[in-house]
């Protein structure tokens, strides 16, 4: 049955974890698990289990659960239980505009503040994403596209901006969507982060624009084309929102 293999997937990752760990401890530990990708949209999250592994009570576990829900990363009900959120179709188009207008705010600020050490940065996390295309690992390619991306953004200074930017990009992160493009789109996608780079290290903020809105939007089209019986998204006719 599904419910016990990803129960199983959560507490092994879990495991050889030093007991009596703190409760932000607790709640880092879950976050990154989740952030990572191994356990997949939907995936069960047994309190109790979970309290085992740590080698806690239950209420430490519960307060950082809490805290996830508000990230939108956990969903709970009443006799449902605590699972890895999950998100329709529709919802998760939605975060990636709001993804879209939060990153070409900050792109626009970044290029105008960034300096010869942000071009390096830049210049690196590019090369990472070569190295993950040429290695044809789409988990590395997902996690080192988000790392391009935020050394375009981050010269850009606006705390707010990147921590609601954080957020957004977080509740995305549990489905990998970089990871189900095939080699073919992943291509395509790269050949817009090189014409973004350039832009951003030539000082030019209305071609990075352009660029970023063409690269967005062939993400969203990509994304949009996914399977939706797969497993990945949540089916729009089921209700299962966090009651806290």
């Amino acid at each position: 049955m599904p419910g016990p293999r990803r129960r199983s997937i959560l507490i092994s990752r879990l495991a050889d974890r030093p007991l009596g760990r703190p409760q932000n401890v607790i709640l880092d530990e879950l976050r990154g698990i989740i952030l990572d990708g191994q356990v997949p949209p939907g995936s069960a999250i047994p309190v109790d289990a979970v309290a085992t592994a740590f080698g806690v009570s239950r209420i430490p576990v519960r307060e950082a659960l809490m805290t996830l829900i508000g990230e939108g990363l956990v969903d709970h009900r009443p006799n449902g239980g605590y699972r890895v959120a999950m998100m329709t179709a529709p919802e998760f188009a939605e975060i990636y505009l709001v993804r879209e207008a939060l990153e070409t705010a900050g792109l626009r600020a970044a290029v105008e503040l960034a300096c010869a050490d942000d071009d390096e940065r830049a210049r690196a996390a590019h090369s990472a994403l070569d190295e993950a295309i040429q290695a044809y690992d789409g988990r590395l390619y997902h996690r080192e596209s988000r790392r391009f991306h935020l050394a375009l953004i981050r010269p850009c200074r606006m705390r707010r901006l990147l921590h609601m930017l954080d957020l957004a990009w977080n509740q995305t992160e549990p489905l990998q969507p970089m990871s189900h493009l095939d080699s073919a789109e992943r291509e395509l996608l790269h050949a817009d982060h090189a014409g973004m780079l350039a832009a951003f290290c030539a000082r030019d903020p209305d071609a990075l624009i352009a660029v970023f809105a063409t690269h967005h939007h062939r993400l969203q089209a990509a994304i949009g084309a996914l399977p939706q019986d797969t497993g990945l998204f949540e089916p729009e006719d089921i209700q299962f929102r966090s009651s806290m």
